[in-house]
């Protein structure tokens, strides 16, 4: 089979993982009544309410220099309701309730399964895009971005990002490279070999502080699937997750599978439950949040803590004084005879669904739309991205800009950007045309990058096309359940059989029950979206 090499030019800051809540009432039908009409610079701003869901990091929104210039211009004032954790639990109580704001911004803060569910909630943008010129170039110029936004009856309830430079995969696998040359070892090729290493970084003092206790051989967040979850481990066997595979869909030889029901991820769970047991894997693995995983890898001083990781990359990942002690490298092998491939996330990391929508309810729409189109001129959305022109961004006044390196010089650049804008949650769109000088931690990536860059993916029968399928309203209702029913059953079991084992005695029963929960019913409807994609491509 013809094979692809996929490889990385460009690169990223952090990214992140946090999906957020939401307090308090939206109201998006609760604006002054006949504003819509006022155009923008007129002196009266119009009111409109929004959703934000961001970073734990990032500053108030009121604080963000282009995002005022952005309401100004477009002659609107924004209550922003700032979300920040527990938004998925508490979304539904308020899309059933109807009381909602003129507009949600953050990736999938509203889901084509939300479309499916609350049908009349959202508004339907393919008629206003006139209102919209930035959103029209956008569609245009990267004709993906129209493809993703609609639907398949060809309405258009959400709009998509794009931000143009970010690599082909959202993580990659850190190992102590100072711990192993304290120890005389060499980075691991096979699981067998990693947990001998991880074994020594336990028993032996690595970091060599005198402490033989206070080493954390290895580390991740505490999922399956996801950015720098354990699953990304499975590039050892030969898969190729896709998006990082959060719910476990894959595909293979043109197959739509997912690996929660496969014996290499059943394999998996018996070395992670073996690394358990000997210590190796930090007994918070389950119960830390993103932040606490960050912090604890920084260590203390130049004394690291952490051994074997994941992260988006090292300066980032255990901060700017103890970034040079780690190295990156290829997933471990399963077996020496094992394949080996990662998680190809290019289209989740440089698109992104549904990043803003509009309320049916609001009575501001023109307004709203005036908002939205701001927010899509180029020149912004750079400031989306990476901060305001001035702290974030100098301007060469030629028509080219530069990314800024941090004001605190203690600080890494991927914690500037998060604290500093919306970052990758914004909507934004930033054209190939655009002339910007990336900041040293995106040139830092292509050298961290190079250990999979070589690996061989073949994009056309081995990459889900994710969020290029588009369902129709029943589907996206019947997979949505089922999806939340087997991952229920996937998490719990997960935890259970790295921590206390089972997994052998119980495998067979956990698929059946798996398949019950509609997992069998998910892979024929993915299926057949998938060869009419193939079809149509």
């Amino acid at each position: 089979m013809r094979k692809k090499v996929i490889g990385f030019t460009l690169v990223l800051l952090a990214t992140s993982v946090v999906m957020t809540a939401c307090s308090g009432s939206g109201g998006g039908g609760n604006a002054e009544d006949g504003a819509s009409t006022d155009p923008a610079g007129s002196g009266k701003k119009v009111k409109l309410t929004a959703i934000m869901t961001k970073h734990p990091l990032t500053k108030p929104l009121a604080e963000m220099e282009w995002l005022q210039k952005v309401e100004d211009k477009a002659g609107v004032e924004i209550e922003w309701q700032e979300i920040t954790a527990d938004w998925g639990q508490k979304k539904g109580t308020m899309l059933a309730s109807g009381d909602v704001p003129d507009l949600f911004v953050g990736p999938n803060v509203i889901t084509d399964a939300d479309f499916a569910q609350f049908q009349g909630l959202f508004q339907d943008l393919s008629g206003m895009l006139d209102q919209a010129p930035n959103v029209q170039k956008m569609f245009e110029e990267k004709p993906d971005t129209k493809r993703i936004a609609t639907q398949p009856d060809g309405k258009i309830y959400g709009l998509p990002k794009y931000q143009r430079f970010w690599p082909s995969s959202a993580s990659r696998l850190y190992i102590n490279q100072k711990w192993l040359d304290n120890l005389g070892l060499k980075v691991p090729n096979t699981w067998d070999e990693l947990y001998d290493v991880l074994v020594a970084f336990k028993e032996k003092d690595a970091n060599g502080n005198g402490d033989p206790n206070d080493e954390i051989p290895m580390d991740w967040p505490g999922g399956i699937g996801g950015y720098f979850n354990a699953a990304y481990l499975l590039g050892g066997t030969g898969m190729t997750l896709t998006d990082g595979s959060p719910e476990g869909y894959f595909v293979e030889d043109g197959q739509v599978k997912n690996y929660l029901i496969d014996e290499r991820y059943k394999s998996l769970v018996m070395f992670l439950n073996k690394l358990y047991k000997a210590g190796l894997i930090n007994p918070e693995v389950f119960t830390h949040d993103y932040t606490k995983y960050q912090s604890v890898a920084r260590g203390d001083g130049d004394t690291a803590k952490v051994g074997f990781t994941l992260g988006w990359v090292a300066s980032d990942r255990f901060g700017e004084k103890l970034a040079p002690q780690y190295t990156s490298m290829t997933p471990p092998k399963a077996t020496p005879d094992s394949g080996i491939s990662w998680s190809y996330d290019y289209n989740s990391l440089n698109y992104g669904n549904n990043h803003i929508v509009m309320s049916a309810t609001s009575k501001n729409k023109e307004a709203a739309m005036r908002f939205i189109n701001e927010l899509y001129a180029p020149e912004v959305g750079m400031q989306v991205l990476f901060g305001s022109i001035g702290p974030n961004i100098k301007d060469n006044g030629d028509g080219s800009y530069a990314v800024l390196p941090p004001a605190d010089p203690n600080m890494d650049p991927g914690t500037w950007k998060w604290t500093s804008t919306m970052a990758d949650h914004g909507a934004f769109y930033i054209p190939d045309s655009l002339k910007l000088t990336l900041g040293k931690d995106m040139q830092e990536v292509i050298g961290q990058s190079k250990p999979i860059e070589a690996i061989q993916i073949d994009v056309d029968n081995d990459v889900l096309p994710g969020m290029f399928m588009k369902y129709s309203t029943v589907d996206n209702s019947t997979m949505a359940l089922n999806n939340t029913n087997v991952m229920n059953l996937a998490n719990t079991s997960f935890a259970k059989w790295v921590t206390k084992g089972g997994v052998e005695a119980e495998w067979d029963a956990y698929v059946k029950e798996t398949e019950k929960a509609g997992l069998k019913q998910n892979l024929e409807i993915m299926q057949k979206y998938y060869d009419e994609y193939k079809q149509n491509k």
